[in-house]
């Protein structure tokens, strides 16, 4: 539990091929199914507080007991969190992150992060609904913290699916079908 945002609920792995990333954490590590979206793009996009063009995703997700795995891929030049995150060299684990329901919680851990210093690296929509931003501490590598608006339905509701799938998953199909 982060005492600034809440429980932590992903952990997420930026790469330069999603679809190897995700074969490694089903076949070597046992997590999935996978659901992926393709050509994913946020929403009233800012990076460093400017509005600027989105990146274009490729996203995984995949459950470990209540732990979400996000594999992100981006497809392009556009300033991201996650280009900043490769062009550095840091390896693969970027973020963690906790979820929120309300956009009360959300709103007053974006405040919080800000009040201790964190800067937003990049914010938008994604799913039609749901804020998320990255935020990082100036001078000082780690792992970033993104909060995110993911509890919100419908999107809860697939998640619990998505995690109920996981539990009784037998490793055969990478890609999850929809069905719980």
């Amino acid at each position: 539990m982060t005492r600034l945002a809440g429980p932590l609920r992903q952990l997420g792995f930026v790469v330069s091929d999603a679809d190897a990333a995700m074969k490694y954490w089903a076949e070597v590590m046992g997590v999935g199914p996978f659901l992926v979206f393709r050509n994913m793009s946020f929403e009233n996009y800012r990076y460093r507080g400017k509005a600027a063009t989105s990146p274009l995703l490729t996203i995984g997700l995949a459950f470990s007991g209540p732990l979400q795995i996000e594999i992100i891929q981006q497809h392009d030049d556009a300033p991201s969190a996650y280009r900043d995150f490769m062009q550095a060299g840091s390896g693969e684990f970027q973020h963690v992150s906790p979820w929120f329901k309300e956009a009360a919680g959300y709103d007053a851990a974006y405040q919080r992060l800000l009040e201790t210093g964190m800067e937003v690296v990049h914010e938008g929509v994604v799913a039609g609904n749901v804020r998320c931003a990255y935020f990082a501490t100036p001078g000082r590598g780690g792992p970033q913290l993104e909060i995110s608006e993911a509890l919100k339905q419908p999107h809860a509701q697939t998640w619990s699916s998505l995690q109920a799938a996981a539990e009784s998953w037998d490793g055969k199909s990478l890609l999850w079908d929809g069905a719980a």
